[in-house]
C-alpha cells in the first residue's frame, strides 16, 4: 500500500489511497445523487408555484391549499421506516429506482387534479411514493464515507434542496406562462414537464448505483481494502460503546430528541418553501419575476451550507453548527413578521434561508455518529418521518393564519417558534453527547 501522504486543510495527514478513494467515490456518486434529489425535491415543492394559478382555477382557499401541501407528509410518515428497511434489504439501486419512477409518475398525474378530493389523494400518494428516498440516501452515504467526511458530502448531496429552487423557481415561473399550450393550463404543464425526468432518471438508477463498496468495480482492490478497514473500525468503535438493536434505537431518547429537533427544522423549511412564492407574488410581481426573486434566498443558502459544513468537518464540532443556525432562522422569521417593505423582507427571509440550510447537512451527522446497520436505517427513517410531520404543520399553520387574518405575517411569527425550540434542544442536550455527535477524533 502506498505510504505517500498529503495534508488536508484541517492539518490531518492522509494517505494517497485515502485521497484517491474519497475522490473516486465522490465523482461517481455525488453528482448523480444531487441530480436525483434535485428532481425529488422539485416534484415535492413545485406545488408552491403551481398554486399561483391552480388555486384560482380550482377555487382552493388557503386552508385547502395548505392541507393538500401538508398531506404529502402523512403518507411520507407512514411509509418512511418500512421503506428504509426495504432499502437495507433489497439494495439501494433497486429500491431508489422504484421510489423515483413511482414519484415521477404520480407527480405528473398532479396535472389531472379536478377538485379538492383528487388534490388530497394525489398529494398523499406522492408522499407514499417518495417515502424513504432522503433517509435512504443518508444511510447509503454511510456505506461509502467515513465519519470525518460526512458533513461536507451530505452538504453536497443536500445542495439539491436549495438548488432545486434556485433553478426550479425561475423555470416553474416561466412554465406557468405556457397556459393553453397543448390544451393544458400552465400549472398542468408544469407538473407533467417536471415529473417526466424523475421517471427517466429512476430507470438509469437501477443500472448506475452500486449497492455496496465491495461491489464497486470502479474502485481498485487497494481502495476497497482501505475503505473497508476504515468503516469496520468505526462500526467496531460504536458497538464497543453500545450495540443498538433496531428496537433500542427507535426507542432511544436521543433518537426522539433528534426527531423533535428535526421537526423544528422541517417546519421552518417547508413553511417557507410552500408559501414564499405567494409572499413574493404579493409584492406585485409577475409569475416569471416571482420565480427569479424566490430563488434569491436559496442561492445564498446554497453557498452558506457548503461553507458551514466544511467548517464543521474541519473543527469536528457538530452541536454549535446545528443549534446556532436554527436560532438564527427563528430570529429572522420572527423579525420578518413585522416588516412590510419588500426589499427588507427579502433580506430577512434570505437570512432565515441561510440558517435553515446551514443546519441541514450537519444535522445528519448526529445519528450516524453512534448508530450503524439496521439500527441506523430505522433510526434515520424515524427521525426523518417524525420531523417531516412538520411539513404538514408548518404550511398548514401559515395557511390557517392567512385565512383568519388575511396576512402571512402572523403565521411567520408563530412558525419561528419551531426552529427556536429546536435550537434550544440542541444546546440543552449537546453537553451530554458532544463527543458522540462530533464523530471520531
Amino acid at each position: 500500500m502506498s505510504q505517500t501522504t498529503t495534508f488536508a486543510s484541517d492539518g490531518a495527514a492522509r494517505s494517497e489511497v485515502e485521497t484517491s478513494t474519497i475522490r473516486a467515490i465522490s465523482w461517481r456518486l455525488i453528482p448523480f445523487l444531487i441530480l436525483a434529489y434535485f428532481f425529488s425535491y422539485l416534484d415535492r415543492v413545485n406545488l408552491g408555484f403551481a398554486a399561483l394559478t391552480m388555486n384560482a382555477d380550482m377555487k382552493f382557499t388557503p386552508v385547502v391549499f395548505s392541507l393538500g401541501a401538508g398531506i404529502f407528509f402523512i403518507g411520507y410518515f407512514i411509509f418512511e421506516v418500512p421503506s428504509n428497511l426495504a432499502l437495507e434489504k433489497f439494495g439501494a439501486s433497486k429500491w431508489i429506482a422504484r421510489i423515483m419512477v413511482t414519484w415521477g409518475v404520480i407527480s405528473a398525474l398532479m396535472a389531472t387534479v379536478s377538485g379538492e378530493t383528487s388534490f388530497y389523494v394525489l398529494r398523499f400518494l406522492l408522499g407514499v411514493a417518495e417515502a424513504g428516498f432522503f433517509p435512504g440516501i443518508i444511510l447509503y452515504l454511510t456505506y461509502w464515507y467515513p465519519a470525518q467526511y460526512r458533513a461536507r458530502f451530505l452538504a453536497a448531496f443536500a445542495l439539491a434542496v436549495p438548488v432545486s429552487t434556485v433553478i426550479g423557481a425561475p423555470i416553474s415561473g416561466l412554465l406557468l406562462g405556457l397556459d393553453g399550450a397543448m390544451g393544458l393550463k400552465g400549472w398542468q404543464g408544469l407538473f407533467i414537464i417536471e415529473g417526466i425526468p424523475s421517471v427517466l432518471l429512476g430507470i438509469v438508477t437501477w443500472f448506475y448505483l452500486t449497492d455496496k463498496p465491495e461491489k464497486a468495480d470502479w474502485l481498485s482492490a487497494e481502495q476497497k481494502a482501505w475503505l473497508k478497514a476504515k468503516l469496520d473500525a468505526e462500526i467496531a468503535a460504536k458497538q464497543a460503546v453500545k450495540h443498538f438493536s433496531l428496537g433500542e434505537a427507535l426507542a432511544s431518547p436521543k433518537v426522539l430528541a433528534l426527531s423533535a429537533i428535526y421537526f423544528g427544522f422541517v417546519g421552518a423549511l417547508y413553511g417557507m418553501q410552500f408559501w414564499l412564492p405567494q409572499i413574493v407574488k404579493a409584492f406585485g410581481l409577475t409569475n416569471a419575476q416571482t420565480g427569479f426573486v424566490t430563488a434569491i434566498p436559496y442561492l445564498f443558502g446554497t453557498i452558506a451550507m457548503i461553507l458551514w459544513a466544511r467548517h464543521s468537518d474541519a473543527t469536528r464540532e457538530r452541536v454549535f453548527h446545528v443549534g446556532a443556525p436554527l436560532l438564527l432562522t427563528a430570529l429572522a422569521l420572527g423579525i420578518s413578521s413585522y416588516i412590510t417593505d419588500p426589499t427588507i423582507t427579502m433580506i430577512v427571509l434570505t437570512i432565515a434561508a441561510i440558517g435553515v440550510f446551514c443546519c441541514f447537512a450537519v444535522f445528519w451527522t448526529l445519528p450516524t455518529a453512534w448508530l450503524s446497520g439496521t439500527a441506523a436505517a430505522g433510526a434515520i427513517a424515524l427521525i426523518n418521518s417524525i420531523g417531516n410531520l412538520a411539513g404538514f404543520g408548518g404550511p398548514y399553520l401559515i395557511g390557517w393564519v392567512k385565512e383568519a387574518t388575511g396576512s402571512t405575517s402572523t403565521g411567520l411569527l408563530v412558525l419561528s417558534l419551531l426552529p427556536l425550540v429546536a435550537g434550544l434542544l440542541v444546546f440543552l442536550g449537546g453537553h451530554e453527547t458532544k463527543a458522540e455527535f462530533a464523530g471520531t477524533k
